[in-house]
């Protein structure tokens, strides 16, 4: 990967993007009126929640695009990242550079949300202002070499919030406001607020498997109940190209189950995973495992 300077740089606030989140709040809002509820709205947000959320982000976006956990036929591949793209957070592309950006410079000044900078700047602060260097088209693409040149993701960087209207007036269509103000405003900001929960919480509060020089990242239980198992984090930033997050018998993973069903099936292969055990040089359980990465064929 290559190294971002560590000058500090001039940050720009953007008002469009805070303007967008402004209007998606308030839009979901709208939920808490009886004039926008319906119980199929309800059943639409949750799918639409899982199918974006798990499928989309954690699995599409995280640990096949980013980390390359796994091996997909690249329809499968396509249908996924499609899912991811309707979650509103960035096209692939931007997101993926991020990402590893993040990894790259885990919590210091090289991290685009390094939670040492503060809770509410890895949660949400970084997004509102626009960075010279980690938002630069030069740096995003550097980060991306590998996906970059893909057509079908091109498409989806230029066009997710198009996508996203698109959604949003054939869920007026079928089910009118309440599909809308449900499948769009209000399951777009739990999904945002679930996975930047990742980004503050999973560095704050919970426990480690391990320990990491210079890294925040912890396990938070909470966290991966609204990230299908993302808030396993520690364990992710111990073993970052592993496509199970949930490494210990009580991490429930539900991203993983994802995963393993399509291998199953025949539809993911050379599955990445992480193997631990109980380090002999440990007495306490806080940072107490090790582990090593094994490959899964199909």
């Amino acid at each position: 990967m290559p190294t971002l300077s560590r000058v500090k740089p001039k940050l720009t606030f953007n008002k469009a993007i805070a303007g967008f989140f402004i209007f998606l709040h308030l839009g979901a809002l709208l939920a808490f009126f009886p004039f926008a509820f319906s119980w199929s709205a309800v059943a639409l947000m949750f799918f639409m929640h899982w199918l974006t959320a798990s499928i989309g982000i954690c699995f599409g976006y995280h640990r096949y695009l980013t980390h390359r956990g796994m091996d997909l036929p690249q329809w499968v591949a396509n249908v996924i990242v499609f899912c991811g793209s309707l979650a509103c957070q960035n096209g692939p592309i931007k997101w993926v550079a991020h990402h590893r950006m993040h990894h790259a410079g885990s919590d210091t000044e090289r991290d685009p949300h390094s939670a040492k900078n503060s809770l509410w700047w890895a949660h949400l602060g970084w997004m509102l202002y626009k960075h010279p260097e980690f938002d630069n088209e030069k740096t995003i693409q550097n980060y991306s070499k590998d996906i970059s040149d893909n057509k079908f993701y091109q498409f989806l960087e230029k066009n997710y919030i198009k996508n996203q209207f698109i959604l949003g007036f054939i869920f007026l269509a079928i089910g009118g406001l309440p599909w809308v103000v449900w499948g769009i405003f209000l399951r777009i900001v739990l999904v945002y607020h679930g996975t930047w929960f990742v980004n503050s919480a999973a560095h704050a509060f919970g426990y480690k498997n391990f320990k990491l020089e210079n890294d925040l990242s912890t396990n938070c239980w909470w966290v991966a109940i609204l990230a299908y198992g993302e808030g396993w984090h520690n364990n992710h930033h111990a073993f970052p190209k592993s496509a199970q997050h949930g490494l210990r018998p009580m991490e429930l993973d539900l991203t993983w189950i994802a995963i393993w069903t399509l291998k199953k099936i025949g539809l993911a292969k050379n599955i990445r995973v992480a193997k631990v055990k109980r380090s002999p040089i440990s007495s306490n359980f806080d940072s107490a495992f090790e582990g090593e990465m094994i490959k899964q064929a199909a």
